[in-house]
């Protein structure tokens, strides 16, 4: 193949090192399989920066997994227990998967059914945005329990800019509105 992708036929390859000299170009072989091997005229130094650059935006809009893990305790108090339901959800909603931990210590260990029921109420609680990927099990002194987001994390990041982009429309910062009134103080001081 020459340089602009049509066809020069079956050539020596000491015509085709010719060839690619005179236009200053590389000779890729690009089926070595196929009778005769199928050769290219092209610049590889660049072909292979544009196939690096391609990789990287394809990594660029991938989506990174992300476990977030909460540890709790089988005899976690009902507060105790509403903050760690709220980072959960806060988790869920960003898109990430959470891995719950419920840790026993002494005589704990002996009764793994409370920890049980505790990661079944959670489940219950956080079911309309995550469902369980990985029914509890035991693992020595803990059990785990890991809970998977309905939506993925690049729909999660749409949203949140989305809205973003309202709430700035709407009405102004923080920020700008702190910064409005200490303009005015100090017109009416000078």
């Amino acid at each position: 193949m020459g340089p602009n992708g049509e066809q020069v036929g079956i050539v020596s390859i000491h015509d085709a090192l010719k060839l690619a000299q005179e236009a200053d170009l590389d000779l890729v072989e690009v089926a070595a399989t196929a009778r005769p091997p199928v050769c290219k005229l092209m610049d590889y130094g660049k072909f292979k920066y544009e196939s690096a650059m391609k990789a990287r935006e394809a990594r660029k809009n991938q989506a990174h997994t992300i476990i977030k893990e909460i540890k709790l305790r089988p005899k976690i108090d009902p507060h105790d227990y509403e903050t760690k339901k709220g980072h959960v959800v806060r988790f869920l909603k960003a898109g990430d998967k959470v891995k719950v931990t419920i840790m026993f210590r002494g005589r704990e260990q002996s009764r793994p059914e409370l920890g049980f029921r505790l990661l079944q109420k959670l489940a219950e609680d956080v079911t309309e945005l995550g469902f369980v990927e990985s029914q509890p099990k035991q693992d020595g002194r803990n059990m785990i329990m890991v809970i998977g987001p309905h939506k993925k994390k690049a729909e999660a990041k749409a949203e949140k800019a989305a809205a973003k982009a309202q709430r700035g429309g709407e009405e102004p910062s923080p920020g700008e509105e702190a910064s409005a009134p200490s303009e005015e103080v100090s017109a009416q001081e000078a």
